[in-house]
């Protein structure tokens, strides 16, 4: 699902992508300049290899995500830390977003139950 930024305004657009057992559903706001809001909640089951003993085990997710989305190369001019992703084409593809904020979960740690218990 691509959304085209320079359509996007003060008014949220909603949004909602799912990928296996994750539900990926938010909005898109304007900020301000060339920024676009992104606020979301990714929920549902996500498979990964526990990092103790490598067995494939299913887990819960529930994460509220929000960063900003920038039309363009984004240039720091008032030196405030933002967590911005960097549009080149004009367009955002949410299902790739939702992809690379799947990534992120699962390269934390995380073990399964039995490990967990023992």
């Amino acid at each position: 699902m691509k959304i085209v930024l320079r359509k996007i305004t003060k008014t949220p657009l909603d949004f909602e992508v799912e990928s296996d057992e994750i539900n990926f559903k938010g909005y898109l706001e304007y900020h301000s300049g060339k920024l676009i809001l992104l606020k979301a909640n990714l929920t549902g089951m996500v498979e990964k290899a526990c990092d103790i003993c490598a067995e494939d085990f299913k887990m819960p997710v529930n994460e509220k995500v929000e960063f900003f989305i920038s039309d363009g190369i984004y240039e720091d001019e008032d030196n405030v830390d933002l967590d911005v992703v960097e549009s080149l084409n004009g367009a955002v593809d949410v299902e790739e977003l939702l992809s690379s904020e799947i990534e992120l979960v699962k390269s934390d740690y995380h073990s399964c139950e039995t490990c967990k218990n023992s």
